[in-house]
């Protein structure tokens, strides 16, 4: 199976990590570097930072609707597309390319906390546990057919970052 991932911080480097190890990733696509810290410096996302220290091709389109972007997918026939926490909406072009669709890996238990910022809001409104959803993506935001869920609790000492 050919897969394509899409992820850019932290969160999505298990996921790469474990995909990588199963199957036949052919590609990552990632957020641009952006400039940071006090010399702002154009600094690359983590996600691009582990597949070019293991070898696999990245790709940084600022859009995904842009042409050039859909021809390198098309060109690189995935049968699937994995997304984790990439930071842009998948077209409807980008949606039907793969036969086997695209998955989404989403850091709540959903329906419960879609969008951005799930983990925060989980601690935020005092839950005692969350999760992760993996998702078919459809055109709606976060509203694809759940395929898989798992709960974990939420520890007092929690932050977004340790959570």
């Amino acid at each position: 199976m050919r897969i394509v991932f899409m992820g850019t911080p932290e969160f999505a480097l298990p996921a790469l990590a474990a995909l990588r190890e199963a199957y036949d990733v052919v590609a990552v696509f990632t957020q641009p570097d952006r400039e940071a810290g006090r010399g702002r410096r154009p600094q690359p996302p983590p996600v691009k930072r582990y597949a070019e220290a293991h070898g696999l091709p990245v790709y940084q389109p600022e859009r995904l609707r842009r042409p050039e972007a859909l021809a390198v997918l098309k060109e690189l026939k995935p049968d699937l597309i994995v997304v984790a926490a990439y930071g842009q909406i998948l077209p409807p072009a980008v949606l039907e390319l793969p036969p086997h669709g695209c998955l989404n890996l989403h850091p709540s238990l959903l329906p419960r906390y879609r969008g951005a910022s799930p983990v925060a809001a989980a601690i935020l409104n005092g839950d005692t546990e969350t999760g992760v959803t993996v998702m078919l993506i459809d055109a709606g935001l976060d509203t694809g057919p759940i395929v898989a869920q798992r709960a974990v609790p939420i520890e007092p000492t929690d932050t977004t970052g340790s959570l």
